[in-house]
């Protein structure tokens, strides 16, 4: 007599990937992070807009306020991570204008654009916040 397919199983499996089984492709992880970072830049432009406000009211009251703020430790941590929004958000903007035109589809060559595109923003990151930071940015003068 033949089994009926309908009879539960003993123990069933789950219907889909587990999260604890489940490995995030690269390139799922690097179109999740683009978006992730799109988000953070609008709170990096609000912070832009807060500094531009700040600064256009005069150097008294709301710049000393903002230029407390920003050069505490914690605000150090927010511009630092709105750079990196910034830098990775372009360099994966970059993958996606050569997906716009037919490049990279490849598996091994997305995998590897993923990784290029971790990597570079992360030192163009912190290159940039270097300069910045140590007065090189020629704002200091």
């Amino acid at each position: 007599m033949a089994e009926n397919p309908q009879t539960p199983i003993a123990h069933p499996r789950p219907l889909s990937p587990h999260l604890t089984i489940y490995r995030w492709p690269l390139t799922m992880m690097t179109s999740i992070t683009h978006r992730i970072t799109g988000m953070a830049l609008t709170v990096g432009a609000l912070i832009l807009a807060w500094w531009l406000v700040a600064i256009s009211n005069g150097l008294d009251g709301g710049y000393q306020t903002f230029m407390a703020l920003a050069a505490s430790p914690l605000g150090m941590l927010v511009l630092f991570g709105c750079t990196c929004a910034l830098a990775y958000h372009f360099f994966s903007g970059i993958r996606h204008l050569a997906w716009d035109l037919g490049y990279g589809f490849d598996k091994k060559v997305s995998e590897r654009n993923s990784v290029l595109i971790f990597t570079l923003s992360f030192f163009s990151a912190v290159v940039l916040f270097a300069i910045v930071w140590t007065g090189h940015g020629g704002y200091l003068q």
